[in-house]
């Protein structure tokens, strides 16, 4: 199938697996319509660090849904006298208008104008806030664009027939061609995105829910040690590109595939201290894929490497299995499961939080992904 993108003015190519996300007999309506829909941030496990055009892995990653770290949207579709040729938007975050939104926005639709074209017909009036604090260095894109997937999908429901399984699809599909973490927001507790051998039904174009999870895992905490809430020095974007021609590139991307297969029976069969090998490597993997780039670059501020000391220290003293991973910036995200929640709290406030800014830390816990409100 070819479908035209007219904000680029190019021709765009469909495989036969996209064509099932293109929007079927959804004529617009002429009643305005208003949804607001919830999304959680996640925490990648197995890291995703290298995509292709349009947002495909180059490796499988496998994350924790978040629950109390969401974005809340609400969008408002107005319909047009006069349809254009690309999705007419404002936004409206946490009560102004960001100019500065509206790059990233604007790619956003014209990537996903094939699949829902009626979206041309409608003027959309987009108002966000997130529940964590802004700039606070926790990633929003994930919450941000799985949350504005789901009132996009909304309405399209409105307009033609989708089973339940063919929304939550579709949302997924959608909220990556925005941030392609943001597919893995949807549902919980964990979700894996990318192509795998071990995930019969896994797929480079939306995320999965990871099956027969044990029931330590389903209950596991998060708590996000705000360590630098400063504008990373090279973002996400740059760094997923410099991974084109990275000298590691091809066993890293192998090595993560490999975890993955390792990490999913660790998963079924609650292996505690299986799983804290597995995530804590990941994460140090990453940051050394950054440390190893041309140009070399380094996320990780000395006080993340006092907070991960003090746990292998405070792990190896008390042998209560909490454990650390980290996203592509100074936070850390400290894991443990709900049971020996009171233990490790006490020792965050005895002993992490002095390194964090302003003795920041978000708690949150494993969640359930998208909810409307």
């Amino acid at each position: 199938m070819i479908s035209v993108n007219f904000e680029n003015l190019k021709i765009v190519y469909l495989s036969d697996m996209e064509q099932n996300f293109v929007a079927k007999n959804a004529h617009p309506i002429k009643d305005n319509f208003i949804t607001r829909w919830q999304a959680p941030s996640n925490i990648a496990l197995i890291k995703y660090w290298g995509k292709t055009t349009p947002q495909l892995p180059k490796n499988a990653s496998l994350s924790f849904t978040l629950t109390h770290a969401v974005t809340q949207t609400q969008v408002e579709f107005k319909p047009l006298e006069n349809p254009t040729e690309k999705v007419t938007f404002s936004i409206i975050f946490e009560g102004e208008e960001k100019s500065s939104f509206r790059p990233k926005l604007e790619d956003f639709f014209a990537n996903i104008l094939p699949y829902q074209p009626f979206l041309a017909h409608y003027k959309l009036t987009i108002t966000s806030q997130n529940t964590f604090p802004h700039s606070s260095g926790i990633a929003s894109s994930a919450s941000s664009m799985s949350a504005l997937a789901a009132c996009l999908v909304d309405l399209e429901s409105q307009l033609s027939s989708l089973s339940e399984e063919e929304k939550i699809n579709k949302i997924s599909f959608l909220a990556r061609l925005g941030s392609g973490s943001a597919c893995r927001s949807t549902q919980g507790p964990m979700m894996a995105w990318g192509t795998h051998d071990s995930l019969s039904n896994s797929t480079d174009l939306f995320a999965v829910t990871a099956a027969n999870i044990h029931p330590v895992f389903t209950d596991f905490c998060d708590a996000i040690l705000l360590i630098d809430k400063g504008q990373k020095q090279v973002s996400s974007t740059l760094g997923h590109k410099l991974m084109h021609q990275h000298p590691y590139a091809e066993q890293r991307f192998a090595q993560a595939n490999d975890h993955l297969a390792e990490l999913l029976p660790i998963l079924q069969q609650g292996d505690l201290d299986a799983f804290i090998s597995i995530v804590e490597k990941e994460a140090l993997h990453l940051h050394a894929m950054m440390m190893t780039s041309d140009p070399y670059f380094i996320l990780m501020q000395p006080n993340t490497l006092s907070v991960i000391n003090k746990i292998w220290t405070f792990r190896k003293e008390t042998g209560i299995p909490v454990c650390f991973t980290l996203d592509a910036g100074a936070n850390v995200h400290v894991l443990y499961p709900n049971n020996v929640a009171e233990a490790v709290n006490q020792f965050i406030e005895a002993e992490l939080l002095q390194f964090c800014q302003n003795r920041q830390c978000v708690h949150d816990k494993v969640g359930t992904g998208i909810k409307k409100y």
